[in-house]
């Protein structure tokens, strides 16, 4: 098993949902940046459970502990070490079907993989509660990008087919919109008119027992021109890398994505022209990067999140322990849809993709802008 990703800047995630602690290890950071621990504490809390019929009733402060690599509100170069205590575990619940693989779980999976051997506790390590650590982390690379003038977001573009507003393409505009999103601690939309739809629906599906999913967009705009590498280690590969370790994402696109398919090479095309100096392109199909390296434009893509695995609906299984056929009727507390709380997780993901970028293209020295 590999927990730990990353090039010139290094992260590593371990815990168990039912489990002591989960926390996060980043290493290659430079000192001297501002740690501002109310900062953190405002992203992770828009990753919190808040029940309501949105989201699952298991409710944790949350609070990041800092271990190690900061000193006097700075990091001192050292690995930052982040803890977060699991205070609301209900073991119990999974108890009384262990055994039974859960559909779109990875039960069975782990179960061939370990030999039996894993923590099966709220899905252990495979649980979506590991992403709190990613949070966290995360949220410490994005407030080093902010202090670059790079500023990112993620909006639930699309919730059980309801669609938010999209993102703009003048720059002015998009960065207005990163900021308003950025700043909101609620259900991350543009258009609320469209949040309270999709919020229905949510509810809806929860009071049938059932889920849904959608699609999250994220955009980032201040990045300069020249990250990445070609092939292997292009942006759209370390950023999908990262970006698939989130449960329940199971597509991506960059730019215009899957609707290149539809067009003419005349109609896919971004014509460049210049501007005050400096090149820019008239549209952003290709989502602000070109053979792997960014081009200067905002960075645009999107993810599609399945309909959360856990429901209340009966279903059909196996039970591991006699491998005979069985039928499964979960309980406990989940989540009818993932994808309002894993908004900050997709931002924060990203975060440290690009701050790992920024500093394999200039090392250190470019962590600080300079």
């Amino acid at each position: 098993m590999s927990n730990t990703f990353g090039g010139a800047l290094k992260l590593t995630i371990f815990g168990e949902s039912h489990g002591a602690a989960i926390g996060a290890v980043l290493d290659g950071l430079a000192a001297g940046h501002p740690v501002d621990e109310t900062y953190i504490a405002f992203q992770m809390d828009k990753r919190r459970a808040r029940g309501g019929g949105l989201s699952t009733t298991r409710t944790e402060a949350d609070k990041v502990k800092i271990l190690s690599g900061v000193f006097n509100g700075r990091t001192t170069g050292t690995p930052v070490t982040l803890v977060i205590e699991n205070q609301n575990t209900r073991s119990g619940d999974y108890a009384k079907t262990a055994g039974l693989a859960r559909p779109g779980h990875a039960d069975y999976t782990a179960h061939v993989k370990y030999a039996g051997f894993e923590d099966w506790r709220g899905g252990g390590h495979f649980s979506g509660r590991i992403t709190a650590a990613l949070t966290a982390a995360g949220a410490l690379c994005q407030s080093i990008l902010a202090g670059q003038g790079i500023l990112l977001a993620t909006h639930a573009a699309r919730v059980a087919g309801l669609p938010d507003a999209p993102y703009a393409f003048d720059e002015a505009a998009l960065r207005a919109q990163l900021e308003a999103v950025e700043k909101n601690p609620g259900f991350p939309v543009l258009d609320e008119a469209a949040g309270e739809k999709m919020q229905a629906a949510i509810r809806a599906a929860a009071a049938e027992g059932d889920s849904v999913g959608g699609i999250l967009e994220t955009a980032a705009v201040g990045l300069p021109a020249g990250l990445g590498q070609p092939f292997f280690d292009s942006v759209e590969s370390e950023l999908s890398h990262l970006l698939f370790s989130i449960p329940a994402i199971k597509a991506v696109e960059f730019g215009a994505g899957f609707g290149f398919a539809e067009m003419k090479g005349s109609e896919a095309n971004d014509p460049l022209t210049v501007e005050n100096g400096r090149v820019k392109a008239l549209t952003n199909h290709c989502g602000g990067v070109n053979g792997g390296i960014t081009s200067g434009m905002p960075l645009v893509f999107r993810t599609c999140v399945r309909p959360t695995s856990s429901i209340y609906k009966q279903q059909q299984t196996v039970d591991l322990s006699t491998n005979e056929p069985a039928t499964l009727q979960i309980h406990g507390r989940h989540d009818p849809c993932i994808l309002h709380r894993a908004a900050i997780v997709q931002t924060a993901a990203t975060a440290f993709g690009l701050l790992d970028l920024l500093t394999q293209n200039g090392g250190e020295q470019r962590q600080a802008g300079r």
